[in-house]
């Protein structure tokens, strides 16, 4: 396996994952694959932390960065999400290798803190945990444990308070 940049050839193919991982409903396309191709249209999705895993010359996971906001800073945290896997690659490694890949990316880039909305069993394993023990606030309250954030080496404790997603979140 593979773990690369998506490039412009890819991103049917990311489209169509998405579709197919979050499916909860026949006929009926999940948000997340519109939300990547708003991110990307935006110029909120963030180039370098677009990552898919390819095995045999197929794409069969994706992993996205964005632009978020931190206590009114633009630069203070990235969100992370979504991340997806083909339903006949999930539970075989796909996900974790492109965890590990985003925030070694991530880290190198220099970003102090990565958000998401998640399930904690699943991103635990990645050092994250909730976000408000951080003194980070979620956009829903509701959200409670389910929102996670990571520090990284760059993570200063001032990097608090109000998380924003990027504008596409909003309007999914």
């Amino acid at each position: 396996m593979l773990i690369r940049r998506e490039t412009p050839a890819d991103r049917a193919a990311i489209h169509a994952l998405h579709s197919e991982a979050f499916r909860r409903e026949a006929g009926v396309t999940p948000v997340e694959a519109p939300l990547v191709d708003e991110l990307r249209a935006d110029g909120d999705l963030l180039a370098p932390l677009s990552l898919v895993a390819v095995r045999d010359g197929v794409v069969v996971g994706h992993v996205c960065c964005s632009r978020a906001r931190l206590g009114g800073d633009p630069a203070a945290a990235v969100g992370l999400g979504p991340l997806g896997v083909l339903p006949a690659h999930q539970a075989s490694g796909v996900g974790s290798a492109l965890m590990h890949a985003v925030l070694g990316a991530a880290d190198a880039l220099g970003h102090g803190l990565v958000v998401l909305l998640g399930n904690p069993a699943y991103y635990t394993r990645f050092g994250f945990g909730t976000a408000s023990d951080l003194a980070i606030t979620a956009p829903d309250p509701q959200w409670g444990r389910h929102f996670q954030a990571r520090t990284l080496a760059a993570y200063e404790p001032t990097q608090a308070g109000a998380f924003e997603y990027a504008p596409a979140f909003s309007r999914i």
